[in-house]
């Protein structure tokens, strides 16, 4: 299945993937997965995951997801303060 995740700014495809790295600690963004999954205790591996739960899939999406977003709310607190707002 394609990836429908889409940037509107193709540009920051670079930063998103460092800010997945990063809230999932580790260096590489497309070992941030396995990272979420071994934190949900999901035998998430690579290669074929069919035996996963849907249920199980969408905890590990959701938390990395969550992740970011928080994290993407705090530097945009970060930077209002920064500007005197």
């Amino acid at each position: 299945m394609a990836n429908k995740n889409k940037i509107l700014v193709p540009e920051a495809r670079e930063q998103v993937n460092q800010l997945k790295a990063r809230v999932a600690n580790t260096t590489k963004p497309e070992q941030a997965k396995y990272e979420a999954a071994k934190e949900l205790g999901i035998p998430l591996h690579e290669g074929d995951n069919g035996n996963l739960l849907s249920k199980q899939a969408g905890k590990v999406g959701g938390r990395l997801g969550g992740d970011m977003v928080r994290e993407m709310i705090k530097l945009a607190e970060r930077q209002l303060k920064k500007q005197g707002h």
